[in-house]
């Protein structure tokens, strides 16, 4: 009987982790982007990309390291989903009942080296050349108007006249004399002033 054959203890498999697995598809044209999301808040040697939702973490760590030459540690990443709004976006007039739901983003947050960290650049002072304050007004407007015609816009108060408290209030305070609506106007034009006159143009 042949004698055994001596034992040999392996140490564990301990794959490169700075340098991905090298892909074989090919790409010249990719038809895909990466953006660069700002985070103010997270360590210099983090940061955080929107990525296609069909892509995974390996194609973040091979893109970049192939293409810029950054060391992934690791990756984590997450669907985002999108609120749910009125109509399709693009519609003239929103239809109500007519819910609609923006496709979902994906985002990866990827870890480097701490001897290599990467400062985002610090924000422009001046926001003139970008039209920052029409933006921000045309958003705040947008908003306001998806919130009118929401499911939840009949439960919140209007702010654009008085609410019957304070109409009550000052009714009982003395403030403000009751009077008919039908007082103030004269249709025919020859009651008071010349509200409803018919004018020649």
């Amino acid at each position: 009987m042949p004698a055994p054959k001596p034992y040999h203890r392996l140490g564990p498999l301990v794959p490169n982790r700075f340098i991905p697995p090298k892909g074989q598809k090919k790409v010249y044209l990719p038809n895909f982007t990466l953006t660069l999301l700002r985070t103010p808040f997270a360590p210099p040697n983090y940061a955080t990309f929107i990525v296609p939702l069909d892509s995974n973490k390996f194609d973040i760590k091979d893109y970049l390291y192939r293409l810029y030459g950054v060391q992934v540690l690791s990756v984590r990443s997450y669907v985002q989903q999108a609120k749910v709004r009125m109509d399709k976006p693009g519609a003239r007039l929103p239809k109500r009942n007519r819910w609609f739901r923006p496709r979902a983003t994906k985002r990866m947050t990827i870890e480097m080296p701490a001897s290599a960290p990467f400062v985002y650049p610090p924000p422009p002072d001046d926001f003139k050349p970008w039209d920052k304050e029409t933006h921000e007004k045309a958003t705040k407007e947008r908003d306001a108007e998806q919130e009118s015609i929401g499911p939840e816009a009949r439960r919140k108060p209007r702010g654009d006249g008085k609410t019957l408290r304070e109409q009550a209030e000052e009714l009982l305070s003395g403030k403000k004399v009751w009077r008919p609506g039908w007082v103030d106007w004269d249709v025919t034009g020859r009651g008071r002033g010349d509200v409803g006159a018919q004018v020649e143009i």
